[in-house]
């Protein structure tokens, strides 16, 4: 348990480091050199809820209501005519995400109004293989909110539960009775919906082994396709709703060890497959499928079954991944507005990886998804021999080699079932700053 994983999103959009100023242009140029035909996937982001949750470390708007969403929304259609003027070619898009705070913080008639902007600015696919998947906070949402969802054409959910432990609710100000989970799990499943995933969040306030025990059998008892753990990260200088959070009350490093050890013990009894940094799937998801046949890729909402592809963010502090280029959105609300009421693109960092930073990009991805690493295989994909080029990262590995993460096959590295709990020191290996983005 000393390598036990973390929750390293940052991979998710790695590198950390990002140019200031160079956002719009960098934009720009990907999204106009990208191969004529080539699929986007889009994610939006939502960024209201009612009330701040204390452990919150989001750019998220707390509104009583959602009338301070419409000169938003406003925005995000502007946003999304500066994209579709570059004139991008590509199908319909297949992939879309909303994220970033609680979506059903919207009226109805407002989530539509979104999903036909976005349809008449993109295309959206109406494909059976689409995949449409959308963040929900229990609180904001009921059965009829998801009937209208699957209407508009979402396939995939995303419930935020966190925690059921009524102590641990109440530090961080989010009370969620089990049953308003539990009716949405319900109803997603009647309205067949393809996959549904329960986040919860392992660090919070009065949280204990036992008590996070049997909020993760209460959890497996709902037998949702996917898990996420997340790992909460107490930084209040920078996230001003966590300075509600009483830093005595924050289970010490051994106690979320002793927490991560009753949650691995009670996925592995209920046969949840480890992806490594917080996600597990059923044996019988497409994810879990995926990984056994070697397809499993990973976008920047996390692993995903379907193969990667451009994926443009739109929205306060969204991120956009277009070939090689990583560029982020303004993290404040008065800034992003701002930028889009001058009609430029609301982009303020941005960053073009050179030729080693993609073979890096390459190697996390290979021991995210693949669970293995072949330098042989880096080298003829990129032109560069990867002993030399990626040195450093390698004796990073010897070490945990040592530790059992890993077994030498030849020269190809192969993640242990140790090495799947502890993925993210693997990827640290690859990246010298090992911290994320800012």
């Amino acid at each position: 348990m000393q390598h036990h994983d973390r929750d390293d999103s940052h991979y998710l959009t790695w590198p950390a480091r990002l140019d200031a100023g160079s956002g719009p242009a960098a934009l720009t140029r990907a999204l106009t050199e990208r191969p004529a035909g080539a699929p986007l996937a889009l994610h939006v982001q939502l960024p209201f809820c009612r009330q701040a949750c204390r452990f919150c470390a989001s750019q998220r708007v707390s509104s009583p209501d959602n009338r301070q969403a419409e000169p938003y929304l406003t925005r995000l259609d502007r946003e999304m005519v500066l994209i579709s003027r570059l004139r991008l070619d590509h199908p319909a898009v297949q992939r879309l995400h909303w994220g970033g705070g609680a979506p059903a913080f919207l009226s109805l008639n407002q989530m539509g109004d979104l999903f036909d902007r976005l349809d008449a600015r993109f295309g959206l696919s109406g494909a059976r293989e689409r995949d449409f998947s959308i963040e929900i906070d229990p609180r904001e949402a009921d059965v009829f909110t998801l009937r209208h969802l699957q209407a508009l054409g979402f396939n995939r959910l995303s419930l935020g539960v966190q925690e059921l432990d009524l102590r641990v609710q109440k530090a961080i100000n989010r009370i969620q009775p089990r049953v308003l989970t539990e009716s949405l799990v319900d109803e997603a499943e009647r309205l067949g919906f393809h996959s549904l995933n329960l986040d919860l969040i392992v660090g919070l306030p009065l949280q204990t082994p036992e008590g996070f025990g049997e909020t993760l059998d209460q959890v497996i008892a709902m037998a949702p396709a996917r898990i996420t753990l997340r790992r909460y990260a107490h930084l209040p200088r920078r996230y001003r709703p966590q300075r509600g959070i009483n830093k005595a009350d924050l289970p010490d490093a051994a106690a979320q060890l002793a927490i991560m050890g009753e949650a691995r013990d009670r996925l592995d009894a209920a046969g949840y497959v480890p992806f490594g940094l917080g996600q597990f799937a059923r044996a019988d998801d497409s994810l879990a499928m995926a990984l056994e046949k070697g397809h499993l890729g990973r976008d920047l909402q996390g692993f995903t079954p379907c193969p990667t592809s451009d994926q443009v963010g739109l929205g306060v502090a969204a991120i956009s991944r277009v070939g090689d280029t990583l560029t982020r959105n303004a993290m404040t609300l008065t800034d992003y507005e701002a930028a889009l009421d001058a009609s430029r693109l609301p982009a303020d960092v941005g960053h073009r990886l050179d030729a080693v930073e993609r073979m890096r990009r390459d190697a996390i991805e290979a021991l995210a998804c693949r669970h293995e690493l072949n330098p042989s295989l880096l080298t003829k994909a990129h032109g560069l021999d990867a002993t030399v080029a990626l040195a450093d990262a390698l004796q990073r590995l010897t070490p945990l080699c040592e530790a059992g993460l890993l077994e030498r096959h030849g020269e190809c590295l192969r993640v242990t079932a140790e090495g799947v709990w502890s993925l993210a020191h693997l990827l640290d290996a690859f990246d010298s700053r090992a911290s994320p983005m800012s």
